[in-house]
């Protein structure tokens, strides 16, 4: 009977979250595979920043390190896409059961668009997610460039600079008030949000925030730098950054096999966008599947879905040691049983 390979795990994602995982998980000389689709969420921005010491790295320079770092305790990075996750039926233990001498039962069937599966005991999903910008015309070709959200990952870089807060949701006067520390020159643009509340009004403009109403069409592009945001009325109040506030999509439609749907990602009571719920290590409601970075959490930064991957990674690998060992008492048990049947057999004759 030919067996299938069972790997001791298959992470899903190869970014800061799921490099950093592979990483714990490699060194601990389990079998772990890395498939990765290559698009990582902060590949249109030009560098990682509050990443203490890679302050400033390009981020394809911060993974390409990773997967060198990983291949060093002999962790395989698949260049692929994950298209679907599915329980390996117990029913058919030539599927579910590994030969002799192997790692161990796997527990799920994870397919690739190419079309070939893996067999692994856990999941670790590191898939992180997709930004969802606002439907203004230029904005989604300036996006990690001067469009951007986060004031901790750009805000450095627009220190000092006509900065521009496109209010599409609830959080417009904090980020507002965010950029402010780095800049005297903020405008909030209402945009389709309506007017702003009277307690929020009032702090913008104590900071010396100015409030524009109106509808935005679209950005004004000079050359390879923004200039400006012009106005449904045609009015163009000159830019040179943009925040926006995105609709954060989790990249799990091929958990849906496993049952695993996302929830909404709640901050303040509102709701923006969703994510894969899991407990303070990672693990989700499913057995033996792990979550760890945007995924999960689409606040966290770089730095911080690095640490989570390597969280989950230890969690993860307590749980194989627990089913190796429960394996390994059973066979002991088994084993003790057997040899006193034995000699009690011979004693009695």
């Amino acid at each position: 009977m030919t067996y299938p390979v069972v790997h001791d795990v298959v992470v899903v994602g190869g970014g800061a979250a799921g490099l950093s995982g592979a990483l714990a998980l490699g060194r601990f000389r389990r079998d772990v595979v890395v498939v990765d689709g290559g698009a990582p969420r902060n590949a249109p921005a030009g560098r990682v920043h509050n990443f203490l010491t890679n302050e400033g790295v390009p981020p394809a320079d911060l993974y390409a390190t990773g997967r060198s770092e990983v291949a060093r305790y002999g962790v395989t990075v698949l260049d692929g896409t994950v298209t679907a996750t599915h329980p390996i039926d117990p029913a058919h233990p030539h599927d579910a059961t590994a030969p002799a001498g192997d790692v161990g039962p796997g527990r799920f069937t994870v397919t690739l668009a190419d079309g070939s599966t893996l067999h692994t005991r856990r999941l670790l999903v590191t898939s992180g997610l997709v930004d969802e910008l606002p439907d203004v015309s230029g904005l989604a070709d300036r996006w990690g460039r001067d469009v951007l959200h986060c004031p901790y990952c750009h805000g450095w870089e627009v220190r000092d600079q006509a900065v521009g807060v496109l209010a599409t949701g609830p959080m417009a006067a904090h980020q507002a008030l965010l950029f402010r520390q780095l800049t005297d020159d903020v405008v909030v643009f209402t945009h389709t949000a309506g007017p702003l509340p009277a307690d929020e009004a009032e702090k913008l403009a104590a900071r010396g925030v100015t409030v524009v109403d109106g509808e935005v069409a679209q950005l004004e592009v000079t050359g390879d730098r923004l200039t400006g945001v012009r106005l449904r009325s045609g009015r163009v109040v000159p830019r040179e950054a943009l925040v926006v506030a995105p609709r954060f999509g989790a990249r799990a439609a091929f958990l849906a096999g496993l049952g695993l749907p996302t929830e909404e990602f709640v901050v303040g009571g509102h709701a923006f966008g969703d994510r894969v719920a899991a407990d303070a290590s990672g693990a989700t409601r499913v057995p033996g599947v792990w979550v760890a970075g945007n995924v999960t959490d689409p606040q966290a930064t770089v730095i911080a879905a690095a640490a989570a991957g390597l969280k989950a990674a230890a969690a993860l690998n307590a749980d194989l040691i627990a089913e190796d060992t429960d394996r390994a008492v059973a066979t002991h048990r088994a084993t003790a049983a057997r040899t006193g049947d034995e000699d009690g057999g011979q004693a009695s004759e």
